[in-house]
């Protein structure tokens, strides 16, 4: 087991079925230290989310196996550490996460969360370890990523995840986009790119996705990670079925989220090429998230990419008139995706890193 600093627990996380269980005590903890760490990083609260609502995200599924703990320093909780195995035949990683309160930096807690996370990935058989974190805007000495696209400050994070043994891989640029007049702009590109999508429609659905689009759209889900630029990353093949596809729908569904996703239908095969998500919770004065985006290989150069964004954000003023703006996440080095976003307005709030550790 691995040795804690005195005074401190690593305690693994208890899941309820409810989130007004007698035993989610835990779980509501983690949700508002989570949230309190973000907003500490970020300086807003766009990556808040209510306890009921990230809950049936933590829900066990087939396609995961997550490890999950809380950092309790004198009976209060300051952190939270995580590791999700993916469950392919064959899977070789695992993504992973440390964060803690700032009260609670500089004691350790994060080595010895690190070292148990690590311990349980090499006996699941894991051989390789990546993280997302985000890195604000700072003074100072700077890493460059080995994509030659972007680069994070040396900061507290980042000398963390190097005394830990990782490597930055690529850097991942957040954007927003405004949306209060917006609508003027998107309908001129809407209509560019329908110009140039000959042969091709919008079909647009709110979850749960209809019978008709379930295999096209779970075929598209499964290129998310094989199709995306990800630099010297490692990322296990995905296979998303009818009934994944459900399950995944489910996390969203189950929390009052709302999703909608936008796509364009090939007119001769009736193929699905492209999609789009939007995804709000129930505050639908919040921040909405742009989530994934893929034009499938064969489809590409028709504008599709464009099509699917216009015609999603275009509709989505119905969904959340009050919704303030829009936030996506692109790897720096996706220039085709992120030259769409910059044509529609999206600009860069902040960046991550993508850190890699490869287990001897």
């Amino acid at each position: 087991m691995t040795t804690l600093p005195a005074g401190i627990e690593l305690r693994p996380l208890h899941i309820p079925a409810s989130i007004d269980a007698p035993d989610a005590a835990d779980f509501r903890e983690m949700v508002r230290v989570r949230n309190l760490v973000y907003a500490e990083i970020s300086g807003h609260d766009d990556g808040s989310m209510p306890a009921d609502e990230l809950l049936p995200l933590y829900q066990p599924q087939p396609e995961t196996k997550r490890f999950a703990w809380i950092a309790v320093r004198g009976g209060e909780v300051v952190g939270r550490a995580g590791l999700d195995l993916p469950q392919e035949d064959g899977a070789r990683t695992g993504n992973w996460l440390v964060e803690l309160r700032r009260s609670a930096w500089g004691l350790g807690i994060g080595r010895a969360a690190f070292a148990e996370i690590e311990r349980v990935a090499r006996a699941e058989g894991r051989t390789i370890l990546q993280s997302w974190a985000e890195h604000p805007a700072a003074d100072g000495p700077r890493l460059e990523a080995p994509t030659g696209f972007g680069s994070i400050p040396r900061d507290h994070a980042a000398r963390f995840f190097l005394a830990s043994g990782c490597s930055l891989e690529q850097i991942v640029r957040v954007s927003a986009l405004p949306l209060a007049d917006a609508r003027p702009h998107l309908e001129q590109l809407l209509a560019e790119a329908e110009e140039a999508a000959v042969g091709y429609r919008v079909v647009q659905w709110t979850l749960p996705t209809p019978d008709e689009f379930v295999d096209g759209f779970a075929a598209m889900k499964s290129r998310m990670v094989t199709d995306a630029p990800s630099a010297d990353l490692e990322f296990d093949e995905e296979v998303w079925d009818a009934a994944r596809l459900r399950r995944y729908e489910a996390g969203y569904l189950d929390a009052g989220r709302h999703m909608l996703v936008t796509a364009a239908q090939h007119l001769d095969t009736g193929e699905l090429a492209a999609f789009n998500e939007l995804v709000i919770g129930k505050d639908r004065t919040a921040a909405t998230s742009q989530e994934d985006t893929l034009v499938v290989a064969a489809h590409r150069g028709h504008r599709l990419g464009m099509l699917v964004k216009c015609a999603g954000l275009l509709a989505w003023h119905d969904v959340a008139p009050d919704s303030p703006r829009v936030i996506t996440y692109n790897a720096e080095e996706n220039r085709p995706m992120l030259s769409i976003n910059e044509r529609i307005g999206f600009a860069a709030t902040s960046y991550e890193g993508v850190w890699k550790k490869v287990l001897a």
